[in-house]
């Protein structure tokens, strides 16, 4: 234990106060590797090891996906498909007690099947779900919880860039972690619809129009396009005809035939900047992997995981109550640390863990990323939070105490998917085997 206690000090405490300082999160996990690659820790650089491991650590097929689904997200919102989801949704679910407040929810659960990050989700149809919101005389705080905590039901919901990344370094199935994450997801949906069900009426919102069905057929029309790419996501991979990766480059080449010939919105100019951000970004997450990549192997050397593994083991192997202690862990880590940076540090740790325990590393995936999705909901450094400040006429600490009491029913649908592992495990094992 006291050997685990100053590793892990030095390894992971390096980092963290690199991180606090404000150096960027692979910059901080390389300086760290070096430092522990120096005696009486390590026997010293190895320029080799370096550079051999960053270079395979990117060596992935798999990793083809990022750039596909990071592209695919930034068309989709540039040939205005976010307004065309949100019609379609309003048109749908409009008519209820506190009616603008579940089309908010019923747009992001649309759109989480196209964008696969929470801060587009905030980004794109946040300003668009806050304006409308606050239009029809809804409070600042429950148009600023119900923007904020439908947002993170993107990475949930298929497809997902956290669920990639994972999936990578924990060597899973991604097709089969993207089915994973679709009941949680609605779950959340649903929960929040509750929640937001019980303040309308507390607060005596009045419900809007009747359903129209000529606007429902109006919305439907306008939005059949844009809701046949993520049925050509998830229907080609389950079908086998292509993979997650490949699924991910039809998707694209649909979105962009569908801007320049069916919706004139998307031209050759706008196309080549939207390829110019999707690099910058994808450089950004590869770099990040691998380092990590380092990061993990450093941590092996170390004998980290291993230390770990039997530290929590000793306490108990029940799979159940290691999970709620990793879980309790990444709830700590999310309050200060971004998604995808947890996911790339903490995933080579969590491994050995998962195998001496006997958990299954496709549920313990959505659980993972679904934990780590309150913390972009939590300060300080809860991203979404600083999207909203942005997006809306908010303050920063507004939108700390709107999205509070959304935090419940996320904890409600962890807590089930925690206790009930098939809520993942059966639509992933059940539709493609396992």
């Amino acid at each position: 234990m006291s050997e685990l206690l100053i590793v892990g000090t030095l390894f992971l405490g390096t980092l963290l106060v690199l991180y606090a300082l404000g150096v960027p999160v692979a910059i901080a996990m390389g300086a760290t590797c070096v430092l522990m690659m120096l005696p009486p820790f390590g026997g010293g650089i190895n320029f080799n090891i370096i550079a051999q491991q960053m270079l395979y650590g990117l060596n992935s097929f798999t990793l083809l996906a990022i750039p596909f689904y990071l592209l695919l997200g930034r068309l989709m919102n540039r040939i205005g498909m976010t307004q065309r989801i949100f019609d379609l949704a309003n048109a749908m679910v409009g008519q209820f007690r506190g009616g603008i407040a579940h089309v908010n929810i019923v747009a992001s659960m649309i759109f989480s099947g196209m964008s696969g990050l929470a801060v587009a989700d905030a980004a794109g149809l946040g300003r668009v779900e806050y304006a409308a919101m606050r239009d029809q005389g809804y409070e600042k705080d429950i148009s600023l919880g119900v923007t904020g905590s439908s947002a993170i039901i993107g990475p949930i919901i298929p497809p997902s860039v956290p669920i990639i990344i994972y999936a990578v370094l924990a060597e899973e199935s991604i097709g089969q972690l993207f089915l994973g994450g679709i009941i949680p997801g609605v779950l959340i949906g649903v929960f929040l619809m509750m929640l937001v069900f019980l303040f309308v009426h507390l607060r005596g919102y009045e419900a809007g129009d009747s359903f129209d069905l000529k606007d429902f057929w109006k919305g439907l029309k306008e939005a059949v396009f844009p809701l046949l790419a993520p049925i050509l996501i998830i229907g080609g991979i389950l079908t086998g005809t292509f993979t997650a990766t490949e699924a991910g480059a039809v998707a694209v080449v649909y979105t962009v035939l569908l801007g320049i010939f069916i919706y004139n919105e998307l031209t050759l100019r706008g196309l080549f900047e939207e390829l110019q951000y999707g690099m910058v970004e994808t450089f950004s997450l590869t770099f990040i992997i691998g380092i990590a990549s380092l990061y993990g192997l450093v941590a092996l050397q170390l004998r980290l995981p291993i230390l770990m593994a039997e530290s929590i083991t000793t306490f108990s192997t029940d799979p159940t109550i290691v999970m709620l202690l990793l879980v309790g862990l990444l709830l700590v880590v999310g309050t200060f640390m971004e998604t995808i940076a947890a996911i790339t540090i903490l995933v080579p740790i969590f491994m050995p863990i998962l195998e001496m325990t006997a958990i299954d590393p496709l549920h313990f995936g959505i659980v993972m990323i679904l934990t780590l999705m309150l913390g972009l909901l939590t300060p300080p450094f809860g991203v979404i939070l600083f999207v909203l400040e942005k997006v809306t006429d908010a303050s920063l600490e507004e939108a700390m105490k709107a999205v509070l009491p959304y935090y419940v029913p996320i904890l409600l649908v962890l807590l089930l998917t925690i206790f009930i592992p098939e809520i993942v495990t059966y639509p992933a094992t059940g539709m493609m085997g396992g």
